[in-house]
């Protein structure tokens, strides 16, 4: 019989099979001391000479049932662990298949959650039976070839070094996929659902320290952050209670008090001991009791336990939980094999009855205890009808590590054992003295061997020697009996696709209680919202926040941006600073009331000067006429009505044309009016004294003088036009940031400079006009037009000293409008105030048309 050892932390006592010892021999030390493992890890445990094979039938049936049962606390859950190895060695052994001739034992030792048990049973492998003298061997048949770790990590075989060394990694094979998986699993989970603020529970030791130190700072860096980081209470037996109580105290008025809606647990298997009595401390100590409305996240080293006095515990706390679990499925016949399990016909099984006793409080008869108020187990009672708190039905992730575990040797052994047969020979000690030269191969076999097991799960390890396997995602959901259901909502999977390796199912999940079935938030605060943006909090987390409105002209389109966006140039924000909004393309078109408003007065205008000329042209003959050079005066009429027309150019689409004549244009024609009204002033004032006596001013009175201030102040004008329109061409331009919610169509006058170049030398001409014919208002003669021109004047002057300011004052279509109105008021007003008294005279009194009656008015 082939034999190995299996750990398991179980609080039973240790139960082995005495054998007689056969032959004495110096074993060398295991090579696998100080090595960090997992549960349901393999390690071989044999080096070169060392086969440990059993010759005879002895298995774990033959061992006696221990007696050392008295007041026993017993994890009753962890019973399904010594199942499944005793299911799995049932079938290697009735499989002709896998060992041919031989037949698999066991040992089991409890480590009772003890390193220190650990390295006892550690060293008693390497120790004759009963004696204890490290690595002298006397017993050949207590000798295993495999060692299978129980299911608290630290518990295998202490503390793991910095890294590790190949010859001890020849000799373990992890029957857990790389941790490394299931933690990017955990980040892409807490990511998933945006729970960016969390809790950590671990455990109290290495595993927890080099959690924190390698792990967190990667969750991190991709920001997640920890409210808190607390060590789950260290129980030993040098412990004090009050210190124990005190510590977990203190860790869960932590949790509890948090903020946090979603805490992981880094812990081991007995983990959940500690953590189903926090809600009891609460009852106690008046710590507020939120742990139902948390969301626990746990890893794959732990699964549901609990101690004798936490059977009728509530564990409604669970409700909701997610974990992470070793993938596996139901494995065939494993059910009917402990449905079948009965106490009283299962003699063999040392564990049997004292579990069948804690399982469902009842007694045996014959267990000697006091049995006056107790229940009689009657051995008929079925393990499926336990509570799920109590016993799983369905295979764990940890149970199912073992039986794999178990398999793996089986095949190892196979392929040994097939490999012999085909090359040994007989000679004295037969096929044992070629077995034990062979043993080393054995490690190399486990690590090469692949397989499928009665679930149809095909088993193979990495060159890591670490198990080819996925991670399943499970939802705890408590039901009324005290039953835990476990329910696969997704899973980490390395070999998928990219891609692919995480999945979740979120309409699966059932979730805390205090959340309705909405999915729970775990923020530091409230998201930013849209048109909001976060900035940091001194002294908080990184994911502690405030949010900020987006500043004008931004916006946030997304929850929690670092910062709000600028809208392209053609879009801008809404009102809600979330979106953009395309901005609407304008100008000043005819068909709006502005636009349209202003062409009827433009036109208007037009029509009323072109109507003053056709009245002047008819009465070319009289006097008031004729008065002050009539070609001058029709002049500025033509000049006056190419002014309102010319405001027309600003209405409607700007185009190239109209872009290149609107402002050239109105500068040359207001030029030319301006300067026939300079003209006109002038004339006057030279007049009048060429009629004092002796006076050389007479020759200047004429046609000349008039020609040559209109010509002259219009080709001063026409030549800066001209050079603004070789060096910077107006141009139809799209204005995106004048408005904030219009693209305003317009000309692009190409120089500001020269623009105002054409405005300042009109104003020019104005203020000299304006003072001349102010010096000249009084002057003693019934013709003279000075004082009308003053008044022109003022109001041309009060119209564009106006115009600047308005016009850099406003944007988008009203500042056409604004130049478009002060070209129409200061041509009106020069209409209005130079002939109106003119037109007076013609169309309503006649009489007074003649130089007589004008002269007769006048004195």
């Amino acid at each position: 019989m082939v034999g190995f050892v299996l750990w398991l932390p179980v609080l039973l006592p240790q139960v082995t099979c005495k054998i007689p010892n056969i032959e004495c021999s110096i074993s060398n030390p295991l090579p696998i001391l100080h090595k960090y493992y997992q549960p349901g890890d393999l390690i071989i445990a044999g080096i070169m000479s060392q086969i440990y094979i059993f010759f005879n039938s002895i298995d774990f049936r033959k061992c006696p049932s221990s007696d050392l049962f008295d007041d026993i606390v017993i994890m009753t859950q962890l019973y399904q662990h010594i199942l499944a190895l005793v299911f799995a060695v049932k079938e290697i052994n009735v499989n002709p298949q896998i060992l041919l001739n031989l037949t698999l034992g066991f040992h089991i030792y409890n480590s009772q959650f003890s390193p220190s048990w650990t390295y006892r049973v550690s060293l008693e492998l390497l120790s004759t039976y009963g004696r204890y003298i490290p690595n002298y061997k006397c017993d050949l048949q207590n000798n295993p070839v495999a060692v299978i770790g129980g299911s608290n990590s630290e518990l295998i075989y202490g503390s793991a070094p910095v890294g590790k060394m190949k010859t001890e990694a020849a000799f373990y094979h992890q029957m857990f996929p790389n941790l490394d998986h299931q933690y990017e699993g955990i980040l892409k989970l807490l990511l998933h659902f945006r729970w960016t603020w969390t809790g950590l529970l671990t455990v109290n030791d290495e595993n927890g320290d080099r959690f924190i130190q390698s792990v967190v700072p990667k969750f991190i860096l991709r920001g997640i952050c920890f409210d808190f980081m607390e060590r789950f209470p260290t129980i030993t037996y040098s412990s004090r209670v009050t210190d124990v109580v005190t510590d977990g105290l203190k860790t869960f008025n932590i949790a509890m008090r948090s903020t946090v809606n979603v805490l992981l647990i880094h812990g081991e298997i007995d983990s959940m001991t500690v953590l189903r009595a926090f809600p009891e401390m609460s009852e106690y100590e008046g710590i507020p009791m939120k742990a139902k409305g948390k969301v626990w996240i746990m890893t794959v080293q732990m699964d549901f336990t609990s101690l004798p006095f936490q059977r009728d515990l509530d564990i409604d706390f669970l409700h909701g939980a997610l974990s992470f679990t070793i993938h596996s499925k139901e494995v065939l016949g494993f059910q009917e094999f402990f449905q079948t399990r009965n106490p009283i016909l299962e003699k063999e099984d040392g564990f049997m009855k004292v579990y069948w006793e804690k399982a469902f409080v009842c007694d045996f008869p014959d267990s000697g205890e006091n049995m006056q108020d107790g229940k009689i187990c009657t051995g008929e009672e079925k393990l499926e009808t336990l509570p799920g708190s109590i016993f799983q039905t369905s295979m764990t992730g940890h149970s199912y590590s073992i039986y794999n575990a178990v398999y793996a040797v089986g095949h190892a052994l196979h392929a040994t054992h097939s490999s012999q047969f085909k090359h040994r020979a007989i000679v004295d000690g037969g096929w044992l003295t070629f077995w034990n030269q062979q043993v080393w191969k054995l490690s190399h076999l486990v690590r090469s061997s692949v397989f499928n097991n009665s679930a149809g799960e095909k088993v193979y390890f990495n060159q890591n020697g670490e198990l080819e396997s996925a991670f399943d995602i499970m939802n705890w959901v408590t039901l009324a009996n005290q039953s835990i259901l476990q329910v696969r909502v997704g899973g980490i999977d390395p070999q998928a696709a990219s891609g692919k390796q995480f999945t979740i199912h979120e309409d699966a999940i059932v979730w805390p209680s205090r959340f309705n079935q909405a999915l729970p938030l775990s923020l530091c605060n409230d998201n930013c919202h849209l048109g909001y943006s976060r900035t940091k909090k001194e002294g908080e987390p990184f994911c502690c926040y405030d949010c900020l409105p987006c500043p004008e002209g931004k916006i946030s389109n997304q929850k929690d941006m670092d910062d709000c966006l600028q809208c392209p140039e053609d879009q801008y924000p809404n009102n809600a600073q979330d979106s953009c909004i395309p901005k609407v393309i304008i100008f000043l078109s005819y068909e709006e009331a502005l636009g349209m408003t202003l062409a009827i007065l433009a036109l208007s205008f037009s029509f009323i000067t072109a109507l003053v000329l056709g009245i002047f042209v008819k009465h070319q003959g009289t006097p008031i006429v004729k008065a002050n050079n009539r070609n001058l005066t029709y002049t500025l009429l033509m000049f006056l009505l190419l002014s309102f027309l010319c405001a027309l150019l600003f209405i409607g689409q700007p185009k190239t044309l109209t872009c290149l004549l609107r402002q050239t244009a109105f500068g040359i024609i207001f030029t030319a009016a301006v300067s026939c009204v300079l003209a006109k002033t002038t004339i006057v004032v030279l007049a009048f004294m060429a009629t004092m006596p002796g006076s050389r001013m007479r020759k200047w009175v004429g046609k000349r003088l008039a020609v040559s201030i209109v010509l002259g102040s219009s080709l001063i004008q026409t030549t800066i036009c001209t050079v603004w329109l070789s060096t910077s061409t107006p141009f139809p331009d799209f204005n995106m940031h004048s408005v904030v919610k219009e693209i305003i169509l317009e000309c692009n006058e190409g120089s500001v400079a020269m623009f105002y170049c054409v405005l300042g030398f009109m104003g020019l001409l104005a203020k000299v006009s304006f003072c001349v014919a102010f010096l000249a208002r009084k002057l003693p003669d019934s013709f003279n037009e000075a004082k009308f021109i003053t008044f022109s004047m003022l109001v041309f002057c009060s119209v564009w000293l106006t115009f600047v300011p308005t016009y850099l004052s406003t944007r988008g279509k009203y500042m056409v409008a604004v130049e478009i109105f002060s070209i129409l008021a200061s041509s009106a007003g020069l209409l209005v105030c130079i002939f109106s008294p003119k037109l007076y005279i013609i169309l309503l009194r006649p009489e007074l048309n003649n130089k007589e009656q004008l002269r007769r008015t006048k004195q």
